[in-house]
């Protein structure tokens, strides 16, 4: 399919390589039913994002220095943390999966999409609620922390549910792709690429819930029981991070220098590494040291196979000099370069953990915001598409470096106290703050982590402000 340049964004600017329509990394909603299915999704991902910043602020204050004082710690502290990782992560996560999913669907089986959007809501809501539902036990398991009580199980129960189904439609209801294979297709293989490994990730799901005895220790069961699929369930976002780049880089006048048939080739990279995962379980029992290592290495090498190729080209393509950015174009530049910052200090810092203090934290924050960032710039970039004012202003060009500069700060600060052995999951006075370098490098943390949190919330803002500055002057 060719298109015609999106409305409410400029042609490629002056000085970057000319593309061939055809080239284009660019994709178009076509239907109106589809539309407003999308905004369902978008907008699921901005309420997520409005509770975890709640549970954030709270979070940031129980571990900076002389304000942790005032914030319970224990138990208060981890039941914030489960829900603000559950909502900012999980529930931010599968909603913008179901607003890239709809677009990449033909029409047909779109009541299924809804039924999924609402049950991935009902979940979120029930899990956002778990806290205030009677006895409240957090968990701190990885990937998918929990609080051990029926609302919240339920909760999740019901948000499984709706990713299953948000999965299974895009199988059924596939878009077509051209046998050229142009800039459209190749997106479009990426979003498959990732409805793929969402599939082995719900079977490694279903696979450990078969594996793991349920007369476990709660920790350790849930920590078991996430292990293997929440590796998987990694290479799904990363995936649509690439989708996400190769897409911004298009919009931006920025495009890379890579053909369609070999950015196909890198997400098929990336793919494939999903598939050594059924083999993992196949050759080691969910409850072995082994299979436990092997999830860990399919993760930071198989990834990195994919993600390499697109950090250089991408460099590559940023750094051509062109015509100033035009002003449509400025919030997305920013969430695109941002995002491939913090993306790939994040895998630095990864290779830099040794043992459970809060340089884990550091990492996972650096490659989550990432992804989130990339997600972001995509958002701006669909809302005129989606029948919604274009995002303009100081506050969209400014959002994205505040965020990402937030982060960084945040990201600095755990890796300079991790330096220390400050430990990962605690706040307040359990964090005994020794020295000088350690109370500097988590104030450092907390400055960082409100700078994200206002970062955050601006991009909610500018969402919103979109939508309803639009539907007032309908």
């Amino acid at each position: 399919m060719r298109l015609a340049t999106p409305r409410g964004f400029p042609a490629p600017l002056g000085g970057a390589p000319a593309l061939l329509r055809n080239d284009r990394f660019d994709l178009e909603i076509p239907t109106a039913e589809q539309r407003a299915l999308v905004s369902g999704w978008l907008l699921l991902g901005v309420a997520a994002l409005i509770g975890a910043g709640l549970f954030s602020i709270l979070l940031v204050l129980a571990r900076t220095p002389f304000f942790a004082n005032l914030v319970p710690a224990g138990d208060f502290f981890r039941v914030a943390l489960v829900v603000h990782v559950d909502l900012s992560v999980l529930v931010w996560f599968v909603s913008m999966a179901g607003m890239l999913w709809s677009i990449d669907t033909s029409p047909r089986w779109t009541g299924l999409g809804w039924f999924a959007l609402w049950l991935v809501g009902l979940g979120a809501l029930f899990m956002a609620a778990s806290p205030f539902a009677g006895r409240a036990i957090p968990v701190m398991s990885n990937y998918v922390p929990v609080i051990d009580n029926d609302v919240f199980a339920w909760g999740l129960i019901v948000l499984g549910a709706g990713f299953l189904l948000l999965t299974l439609r895009s199988f059924v209801a596939p878009a077509r792709m051209s046998l050229q294979l142009d800039g459209s297709d190749a997106l479009r293989f990426g979003l498959k690429a990732a409805a793929v490994s969402s599939a082995v990730a719900l079977l490694a799901m279903v696979w450990s819930v078969v594996e793991v005895p349920r007369e476990l220790e709660a920790k350790t069961y849930y920590e078991l029981l996430f292990w293997g699929p929440g590796h998987v369930i990694q290479f799904t976002w990363t995936l649509l991070m690439l989708v996400a780049w190769a897409w911004l880089a298009t919009l931006i006048g920025s495009p890379l220098p890579l053909s369609p048939r070999v950015v196909v080739l890198v997400y098929a990279i990336g793919l494939v590494s999903v598939f050594l995962a059924p083999l993992i379980y196949l050759n080691w029992t969910v409850l072995s040291v082994e299979h436990h290592r092997m999830m860990t290495w399919l993760m930071r090498f198989g990834g990195g196979l994919a993600i390499m190729p697109m950090v250089l080209a991408l460099a590559v393509a940023l750094v051509r000099r062109g015509a100033p950015a035009a002003p449509e174009t400025r919030p997305l530049r920013a969430a695109l370069i941002a995002s491939l910052l913090l993306f790939s200090i994040g895998g630095l810092i990864g290779f830099l953990i040794k043992g459970s203090d809060v340089r884990v934290p550091a990492h996972y924050h650096g490659s989550i915001v990432g992804v989130t960032l990339a997600l972001m710039g995509l958002a701006y970039a669909l809302l005129p598409r989606l029948g919604y004012r274009a995002p303009g202003g100081r506050i969209a060009d400014w959002q994205p470096w505040l965020y990402g500069g937030g982060q960084l700060l945040h990201i600095l600060g755990l890796v300079w106290s991790g330096g220390y052995g400050v430990q990962r999951k605690v706040a307040g006075a359990e964090q005994t703050l020794r020295t000088t370098q350690e109370v500097a490098g988590m104030g450092l943390m907390g400055l960082g982590g409100l700078i994200a949190i206002i970062g955050g919330m601006l991009f909610v803002w500018v969402v919103l402000d979109s939508v309803i500055a639009t539907r007032r002057a309908r």
